[in-house]
């Protein structure tokens, strides 16, 4: 009887393996975020008038490869260069594919982003909207990414500067306990303006249940490279591409 006991169990454990094995890969995920930062830098400068902002998410992803998503985040830009005095949330809109190359390790992305300011009346101030569209396209191998972005329209409503592009390489290190390091260096250059270099180096601890918390130091050499501070009348002195301290929280679910 003892013998039969143990057959059966053996029998039922290797059944659950099996079952487990052969549990279907779902055809896609979809998964939501919130947070906050204490100021939104985009490329190293500020979104917000070095302030707080509120954000979040939702990303669809086949496994295919094929992923849609959308995020949106509270600003200050543009209210404050007047005469605009329309728009206080950024919206992004974006959709692409993720495969592997036939080289071990190597993966790519391909995608368009749409950057939606919703009744944005920017082009008081250069006689274009907010409003623009970027397609990009990324590699990465091991924790390395390199991705390179290129505006089909006039870049955050300059006007004349359909054509920029930003490069971006970064990095993302695992340091063990839920703790991972990425440093960052970027380029964007403005069509018929000129070309600035962005960096930064994130801090960020996984506390499981979807709860990271980031601390980043961000910064660009804006005043080096042009000879004068990035701010905008509405956010009186603050230079908004100094280097500073940004620290967040993110919830995923």
């Amino acid at each position: 009887m003892k013998l039969k006991a143990t057959l059966l169990l053996s029998t039922l454990a290797l059944s659950g393996a099996a079952f487990a094995q052969t549990t279907p890969e779902p055809d896609y995920t979809l998964s939501f975020n919130v947070g906050a930062v204490t100021d939104y830098r985009y490329r190293g400068i500020s979104q917000t008038a070095r302030k707080p902002a509120l954000q979040g998410g939702i990303d669809w992803a086949h496994k295919s490869g094929f992923y849609l998503g959308t995020w949106a985040s509270t600003i200050r830009w543009i209210k404050d260069t007047p005469p605009a005095d329309k728009g206080s949330v950024e919206v992004d809109i974006y959709g692409g594919y993720k495969g592997t190359l036939p080289v071990a390790g190597l993966g790519y992305d391909v995608g368009f982003l749409q950057y939606w300011y919703p009744g944005n009346n920017y082009d008081r101030v250069t006689g274009e909207k907010a409003d623009t569209t970027e397609g990009y396209v990324g590699l990465t191998w091991g924790p390395a990414t390199v991705k390179y972005s290129h505006a089909f329209t006039n870049l955050f409503g300059a006007a004349n500067s359909d054509g920029s592009g930003y490069l971006d390489l970064s990095a993302t290190f695992d340091l063990g306990s839920g703790f991972s390091v990425a440093p960052h260096v970027g380029w964007q250059r403005i069509e018929n303006f000129g070309t600035y270099r962005d960096y930064s180096v994130t801090l960020a601890k996984d506390f499981g249940g979807g709860l990271v918390v980031t601390g980043a130091v961000v910064g660009t050499n804006w005043e080096d490279r042009f000879g004068f501070p990035n701010t905008l009348p509405g956010s009186g002195t603050r230079d908004l591409g100094k280097a500073g301290l940004v620290v967040g929280a993110k919830y995923s679910f």
